[in-house]
């Protein structure tokens, strides 16, 4: 028995984001799923093919529209929803986009909703985090739903390239809203890796006392080609901007390597890279409870460690 899934590609109007390919491998998972990717933007053309070749996806629609210039919920909700009807589930990324938008889906189609998707048991049984990760909820849906999903994207590897699928065009006759409309958006420029999907993170904790102290991980970062993240006690410190933030109120990343300096490793964070391949961890208080999920730990003064770190490199 096949099951007709429907993705909502997350992109920026240029690139598809990497959080596409790791809902794709999520709906793998599903028996006999057949995958068609939607995009919505003005001109699909660049982020269709793009997605057209991730394995496992059977074709690409393109919903063009001008009103589909910025990603709002508001107005690509309705689209998704009235393209939705032959398919027997409805996915997005477990991202802010994701979030967004698939909450509205759910709600425009009364139908379930399950959030954080983590592991597939079968067509409408799956698994997700509760309690910042510290126990898993096994969540069934009614045989004959429609299941709108939001995917946790820590959990999945992104799916490799295969295809190409076809892509077709697709057009929905729905009225879009007006109350909701695009201002602006601010958001943090940076030459190094995108946080959320970068494969070598370096973090830094309250200790690294101000501002200035996270200079010295920059460079580190740089030095490896890494994205920086933070913990919430040092954003709530005023030492790093809130993009920064990894943890369950923040970022849940899941990077090949993870560098934590001078946190101490509270549950909410430990929350948001406990599906890092590597954790490293360095610390000047041996009993820090960051030691106990780290894959290699060293004690030291972490303004010694870094810099001499920094020069073998």
């Amino acid at each position: 028995m096949s099951s007709k899934i429907l993705i909502v590609a997350e992109h920026d109007g240029a690139k598809l984001n990497p959080s596409t390919a790791k809902c794709v491998t999520c709906a793998r998972a599903i028996d006999g799923a057949d995958i068609t990717l939607v995009v919505c933007a003005v001109n699909a053309a660049a982020v269709a093919a793009e997605a057209a070749q991730l394995a496992g996806v059977s074709r690409v629609l393109t919903l063009e529209n001008s009103a589909n210039e910025h990603a709002l919920a508001a107005v690509l909700a309705p689209q998704i929803a009235a393209l939705a009807e032959p398919y027997s589930h409805v996915f997005g990324p477990s991202t802010t986009f994701g979030k967004d938008l698939m909450a509205r889906i759910s709600g425009l189609l009364d139908a379930p909703q399950v959030s954080d998707i983590m592991a597939v048991e079968s067509p409408t049984r799956f698994r997700r985090p509760i309690y910042a990760g510290n126990a898993i909820l096994t969540v069934e849906v009614a045989t004959g739903s429609k299941v709108i999903g939001t995917v946790r994207t820590a959990s999945f590897a992104a799916a490799a390239a295969g295809g190409p699928a076809p892509i077709e065009k697709a057009a929905v006759n729905v009225e879009l809203p007006k109350h909701t409309r695009f201002v602006s958006i601010s958001a943090a420029r940076s030459d190094r890796p995108d946080l959320q999907s970068a494969a070598r993170v370096i973090s830094g904790g309250r200790a690294l006392g101000s501002a200035e102290g996270f200079k010295i991980l920059y460079a580190l970062a740089d030095k490896l080609g890494a994205a920086v993240g933070a913990s919430r006690a040092a954003v709530d410190a005023g030492y790093a901007p809130n993009e920064m933030q990894v943890g369950q109120t923040g970022k849940i990343i899941a990077p090949e390597l993870y560098v934590a300096i001078g946190i101490s490793g509270a549950i909410q964070h430990l929350t948001g890279i406990k599906d890092a391949r590597t954790i490293v961890a360095i610390n000047k208080d041996a009993e820090a409870p960051i030691f106990e999920v780290a894959d290699i730990g060293l004690v030291g003064d972490l303004f010694q460690i870094v810099p001499e770190i920094e020069r073998l490199l």
